[in-house]
C-alpha cells in the first residue's frame, strides 16, 4: 500500500467529499499517522472509510466523521477540551492539536495506557489521558470549552452541560440504532442551548450511561 497517496484519497474522497474545507483541519489530517493509531491487524484498513474495531466493543471512528466532528467544533487555541472515550487516541491527538488541553478518560485501561504511550512517542505533551468512568462527569468541579462523548447515549444527561462554559460546544452520539444522531450542542446560557445535527451513523453505547430523568433532549 502507497500510505501516502491513500492518505491523500482519504482527505480529498472522505473528508472533502462531506463538506469539510477549513484547511487547517484538512492539514490535520495529512499531519497526524492515522496508521500508528491502528490496530496492527487493521493498518491495510486505516485510511479506508469505515469504523476499525479497537476491542471491547469500540471502534476507530471513520475519517470523515472524526473530521466532521473537528469541523463543527471550531476548537481554539486556548480552549479545555474533556474528551470521553480515548479509544485508540487518535482523535484525542487531533483535539490535543488545536487546542490549549485535553482530559481524556476511558474505562479500560489497556485503551488508556496504549494510547498515552502513542501520543507521548508523538511528543503530545497537552493532554491527560487516565482511566475512569466518566458516565457521570469527569472532575466535576472543572468546567470545559468543549465536551467530546464518543460513546452513545438515548439522550444527553444535563449533567455534562453543566460542565460546559458558557459558549461551549458539546459533542454526542444521540439516540438508538440504527439512527444515531451525531449531534453538537452549543450552550448559549445556563438555561439555553443550540442543537444542531450533523449525520446520522452507530456507534457503540457509553458504557453505564442509563436514560433517566436526568436526560434532556
Amino acid at each position: 500500500m502507497d500510505i501516502e497517496q491513500a492518505r491523500t484519497n482519504m482527505i480529498k474522497q472522505q473528508c472533502r467529499a462531506w463538506g469539510v474545507l477549513d484547511d487547517a483541519i484538512l492539514a490535520l489530517f495529512e499531519r497526524v499517522p492515522r496508521e500508528d493509531f491502528v490496530p496492527k491487524r487493521y493498518q491495510h484498513l486505516a485510511f479506508a472509510d469505515m469504523a476499525i474495531p479497537l476491542g471491547h466493543g469500540q471502534s476507530l471512528l471513520a475519517p470523515k466523521e472524526e473530521a466532521r466532528i473537528l469541523d463543527a467544533l471550531k476548537i481554539n487555541p486556548n480552549d479545555r477540551v474533556l474528551e470521553i472515550g480515548t479509544g485508540s487516541g487518535f482523535l484525542t491527538m487531533l483535539l490535543a492539536c488545536q487546542a490549549k488541553h485535553v482530559d481524556s478518560v476511558d474505562i479500560f485501561e489497556d485503551f488508556t495506557e496504549l494510547a498515552s504511550q502513542k501520543l507521548q512517542s508523538h511528543n503530545i505533551h497537552n493532554i491527560d489521558v487516565q482511566t475512569a468512568d466518566a458516565s457521570l462527569g469527569y472532575k466535576k468541579n472543572t468546567h470545559y470549552d468543549v465536551i467530546v462523548i464518543t460513546g452513545s447515549m438515548p439522550i444527553l444527561p444535563k449533567h455534562f452541560l453543566v460542565q460546559l462554559n458558557l459558549h461551549g460546544r458539546l459533542f454526542a452520539f444521540l439516540g438508538k440504532a440504527p439512527a444515531m444522531q451525531a449531534t453538537l450542542i452549543t450552550k448559549l446560557d445556563e438555561t439555553n442551548t443550540k442543537t444542531q445535527i450533523l449525520f446520522e451513523t452507530v456507534v457503540a453505547p457509553l458504557i453505564n450511561a442509563h436514560a433517566g430523568s436526568e436526560f434532556v433532549f
